[in-house]
């Protein structure tokens, strides 16, 4: 497992279908209304293409720059090729970012961090958090199982509402740890 320094960094795992992102864009919504700055990270395993070919700064970076910023008075991004290279850590990428009240990240299963796993039995698949003792919390469409440990908090993801409650509580006692 991947080590990573502790913040107030919470993964969000799931199956494909499970419906991590629909899940993340409510709790999104409901903590930026809270005035609760939140970072997401989204890890990829596929290339990304940010713009068009032919538009310019595509065509910078094709041509070999580094990075490409392209800036907006509505947003900015920073595309940086790896050329190779290796895909940066989760740490790089944390330092990358500004300072938040959380962040977020969907899509990294194999690091040591608190998680809530996203979870529907129509997927099909196996529930990851019976192996995965990071996992604090699951949101599901079914009733608990028998024999699960205690310290796992068990969520209705049908009740979104009661996942952010359980995720504002569980922010506020990491922001108390030391």
């Amino acid at each position: 497992m991947h080590q990573v320094s502790p913040r107030k960094v919470l993964g969000v795992i799931g199956t494909s279908g499970s419906g991590k992102t629909t899940l993340l864009e409510y709790l999104l919504a409901q903590l930026a209304a809270q005035g609760v700055k939140v970072n997401v990270i989204k890890h990829s395993h596929h290339d990304l293409q940010f713009e068009p070919q032919h538009k310019d700064s595509a065509r910078l970076r094709m041509a070999g720059a580094a990075e490409v910023m392209v800036g907006s008075p509505f947003r900015y991004a920073i595309i940086h090729e790896l050329r190779g290279g290796p895909e940066p850590t989760l740490e790089e990428q944390l330092a990358r970012m500004s300072p938040a009240d959380l962040t977020l990240l969907e899509g990294f299963k194999t690091y040591a961090i608190d998680k809530l796993e996203v979870y529907r039995l129509e997927t099909g698949r196996e529930p990851l958090y019976p192996h995965d003792q990071r996992v604090v919390a699951v949101a599901a469409d079914h009733a608990r199982p028998d024999g699960l440990r205690d310290s796992v908090a068990w969520l209705d993801v049908n009740q979104p509402q009661q996942v952010l409650a359980w995720l504002l509580t569980h922010l506020k006692k990491t922001s108390t740890q030391p």
